[in-house]
């Protein structure tokens, strides 16, 4: 099966979780694009969306589902978004489309987070896939400097400004094997607004491209 198929899969599957009158909390990527052409068959069984996005808001506004403010919302009973890495415990790596903030509030705020990837992304160690750390601006250098400091290659992804104003460093050679006190520590960087490890929240159900689910 290939990587698009299994994608097309993962996102279709998801839907399952969705119940009559949710708000649901929808992420950002090409596998929820899928879950969103999914869901807009289903749009008038829903109350509406909040997004983790301005291009997945945008996608949900053209097929008639309102996007709502999340700070109108409070809990939200079901989140939907990918990955970019998930190991055996769910724990996830995120934010290859600089959107990692936004989904950490919601996946915050969710009751249930349902993860949907393809096969490719299922790994034994985080770590292959470069971790994403969001930045103020005037602090990139500094945390930069920390995290070379603590064993990581941080390149800056050039470019790329968040829906939030920030930047990105991308962390490559990391081998995550204690995803819950890296992602705590490298937070308490002076400057990280987040870093793009799910481990203090992980992911309540992980659907794969393949038909697996754990």
């Amino acid at each position: 099966m290939d990587i698009e198929t299994q994608k097309r899969a993962a996102g279709e599957a998801a839907i399952e979780f969705v119940e009559d009158g949710m708000i649901v909390g929808v992420g950002t990527g090409s596998t929820v694009k899928h879950f969103i052409d999914a869901l807009a068959k289903i749009r008038q069984r829903i109350d509406g969306a909040v997004s983790s996005s301005e291009q997945s808001s945008t996608l949900l506004r053209e097929i008639g589902i309102p996007v709502l403010d999340p700070n109108a919302v409070g809990q939200i009973p079901l989140y939907v978004d990918g990955a970019d890495e998930c190991d055996p415990h769910r724990c996830l790596i995120k934010g290859g489309g600089a959107a990692l903030t936004r989904e950490k509030i919601l996946a915050a705020l969710a009751k249930k987070f349902v993860c949907i990837v393809d096969a490719h992304k299922c790994v034994d160690v985080l770590g292959k896939f470069p971790l994403p750390v969001e930045v103020i601006p005037m602090a990139r250098s500094h945390v930069a400097r920390e995290i070379e400091r603590r064993g990581g290659t941080p390149v800056w992804r050039q470019g790329c400004v968040t829906d939030n104003g920030n930047w990105i460093l991308d962390v490559h050679g990391l081998r995550i094997v204690d995803p819950v006190t890296l992602e705590s520590e490298w937070n308490q960087i002076t400057g990280v607004v987040t870093v793009g490890l799910f481990a203090h929240r992980p992911a309540d159900v992980v659907l794969v491209g393949d038909g697996r689910r754990f």
